[in-house]
């Protein structure tokens, strides 16, 4: 059985910890439980974290034993004492993985854990990760990023990537995907989707714009004309083309364009689809057409993407 364990800070944010219910998820979905889950402090007892939740926790004094240790702090710039940073740097060799959410990065970094690898964390604190620590190579618009048995993750609901992540290296993508589901998560995250989302960023007002966007991005392979949305919409085809550029701010021909280029984006950066393919699943038609598309969003060509996402 694996040993789990979830260091926690006071402050720590409970949305980080509630990584440890995908955990707890694939145990009651495995034949067998394989996760055996501990939470853990540098002075152990009740830790306070934020929204006034408490929880109890062990001492962590040896790191001995443990398959996996997880980093939870707070909104606030952790600060670190001496002992832990050692800790942390003993565990090393001695655990197949180290992980951190949010901010929690910058505790991996003090400990050196992050030079020379790849890493990220929350956006509105990716910058100042790398000019503290120039020798990690921060990658801030990743929601996880796994590098040489180190994990990172952006903050928020990307902890539950993470560990779902984690979930599918173990026990394969088949009892990840389970557990997303019972977890009623809207779609599984691979690491390397941005931590922007088209969806979020337009900002629909009303539910009828928002069932035309939410419509439009699981039909990206159809043409998506004006009339198509504004049936999902239940609008006129006039009168949704004014509410939309009312709450959007956008045409929708240009929304449907920022949605086909984001999942265009996720699809390369996977590398399982050759450009034609992903061109057409997505519904840009050719090549070409998807080529232009992306030298409008990302100044970029697909084919420059994928390089990067590859190196």
């Amino acid at each position: 059985m694996r040993r789990i364990g979830f260091i926690v800070y006071p402050g720590f944010q409970a949305i980080g910890l509630m990584a440890s219910s995908v955990f707890e998820i694939a145990n009651l979905l495995s034949e067998t439980p394989a996760y055996e889950l501990s939470v853990l402090s540098e002075a152990g007892g009740l830790v306070r974290g934020s929204a006034a939740v408490s929880v109890e926790t062990r001492r962590l004094d040896d790191v001995s034993g443990y398959d996996t240790l997880i980093v939870c702090v707070g909104n606030d710039l952790p600060q670190t004492s001496p002992e832990m940073l050692d800790l942390l740097r003993a565990a090393v060799p001695v655990t197949r993985r180290i992980g951190a959410i949010c901010t929690g990065a910058f505790v991996l970094a003090e400990a050196g854990l992050l030079r020379g690898r790849r890493a990220t964390t929350h956006w509105m604190v990716a910058r100042e990760l790398a000019l503290r620590f120039p020798d990690t190579l921060v990658d801030e618009d990743r929601i996880f990023v796994a590098d040489k048995g180190v994990w990172t993750s952006a903050g928020m609901t990307a902890g539950l990537d993470l560990a779902l992540a984690m979930v599918e290296e173990d026990l394969g993508p088949g009892l990840a995907r389970s557990a997303a589901r019972t977890m009623v998560l809207y779609h599984r995250r691979s690491g390397g989707q941005s931590q922007h989302s088209a969806l979020i960023e337009l900002e629909p007002k009303s539910d009828r714009i928002q069932s035309a966007l939410t419509y439009a991005r699981s039909n990206l392979k159809n043409p998506l004309t004006l009339d198509e949305l504004a049936e999902a919409a239940r609008l006129s085809s006039r009168q949704f083309s004014r509410a939309f550029r009312e709450e959007t701010g956008q045409t929708p021909a240009k929304a449907v364009e920022r949605l086909r280029v984001e999942a265009a984006r996720l699809m390369l950066e996977e590398g399982r689809h050759t450009v034609e393919t992903v061109a057409y699943e997505i519904g840009f038609g050719d090549r070409e057409r998807m080529r232009r598309a992306f030298l409008r969003n990302f100044g970029l060509p697909p084919q420059a993407v994928r390089r990067t996402a590859r190196l």
